[in-house]
């Protein structure tokens, strides 16, 4: 964005989670202002906003008024609802020009291609596009250069911003609408289909493998620590396939707060994997169910980002899990 603008774009966020934060940041710096709508969010999501310097706007009307891009970021349960409450803020005739809702969920093609056919019935002006987010929230590695870059490329390197990648999908383009072009190349947005489905689908198999393997690596040891070969797995996986071991002892404690928004992450692949791959759905289904499992343990499920106490570890998580397990199994027998 040139320094000769005279009106800044605002981005709405529909969100601000972990990622949503990170993105508003990340905007930020890069001239643009955010804002989103907090009503009957939480006091931790609020306190998130503010910290971002985000404007808290008092309905979904005033946000889809004041922004010509809205960013879904979101648990995938809440897709839907989020596109729905876009939707009904634009009802009442409330934009005359179009809107770019840009759903960066982790939900399979047909619930993204839902979503679109929904504005379209709904007979409001926006522009869908469908997308993914791969890696973790933006965030500032370095303290930022104070030296006016020649280029984004050089301001994101002085910069030290981290970006995940964002492939995107649909047959918009974001050059339509001012700063849109701006905005893609901050985001690190990249086209690789004019079909709806594309990205979220990427998502999907992408997710499939990754956070596959975080449940297995939970449920294989939490069940070698119940046989008491735990150290024994671990020895022969740092061995063997110590890469696999050093990404368990990461992801598996990384992901308890999480595990909450990946049961419903992991029906969205089930049916990716049925609906576009031909595969029965017992497999992620089941692997729902190792999530749901660790989101309801009443200590583990209740970890926050941010603000980590139990869990800190592969051994922690699995000794934990073993004896929350055995305690459920007692209770039905």
């Amino acid at each position: 964005m040139s320094s000769g603008d005279t009106k800044v774009t605002k981005i709405g966020i529909l969100s601000m989670g972990d990622m949503g934060v990170g993105i508003a940041k990340l905007l930020a710096a890069h001239g643009f202002l955010v804002a989103t709508n907090c009503q009957g969010r939480s006091e931790d999501t609020i306190a998130r906003a503010k910290t971002a310097n985000v404007e808290l706007l008092p309905s979904d009307l005033e946000l889809v008024k004041q922004c010509p891009f809205i960013l879904s970021v979101v648990p995938p349960r809440d897709a839907e609802a989020t596109a729905q409450r876009v939707a009904d803020a634009l009802s009442g005739g409330s934009r005359a020009d179009s809107i770019f809702f840009i759903d960066l969920n982790a939900v399979s093609p047909s619930t993204a291609k839902g979503m679109a056919k929904m504005f379209e019935k709904a007979r409001v002006p926006v522009k869908f596009i469908d997308g993914c987010i791969l890696g973790a929230p933006p965030r500032l590695a370095a303290a930022a250069d104070t030296l006016v870059a020649d280029s984004l490329e050089e301001s994101e390197q002085r910069s030290g911003w981290t970006r995940p990648n964002i492939p995107i999908s649909g047959s918009h383009s974001l050059s339509s609408l001012q700063d849109g072009e701006t905005l893609a190349k901050v985001l690190n947005f990249r086209s690789i289909s004019p079909d709806i489905g594309a990205a979220s689908g990427l998502k999907m198999c992408f997710a499939a493998i990754a956070k596959g393997f975080t449940a297995l690596a939970t449920q294989s040891f939490t069940t070698a620590h119940q046989l008491g070969v735990a150290g024994e797995l671990k020895r022969e996986l740092g061995e063997m396939f110590p890469n696999y071991l050093a990404t368990a002892e990461k992801s598996v404690p990384n992901m308890l707060p999480k595990a909450y928004r990946w049961v419903k992450e992991m029906e969205e692949i089930s049916d990716t994997m049925h609906d576009e791959g031909g595969w029965a759905k017992e497999l992620f289904q089941g692997i729902a169910g190792v999530y749901k499992a660790v989101a309801g343990d009443p200590v583990l499920g209740k970890e926050k980002i941010g603000k980590r106490v139990r869990g800190t570890s592969l051994e922690e998580v699995s000794a934990m899990m073993g004896e929350s397990l055995e305690k459920k199994r007692k209770k039905m027998q």
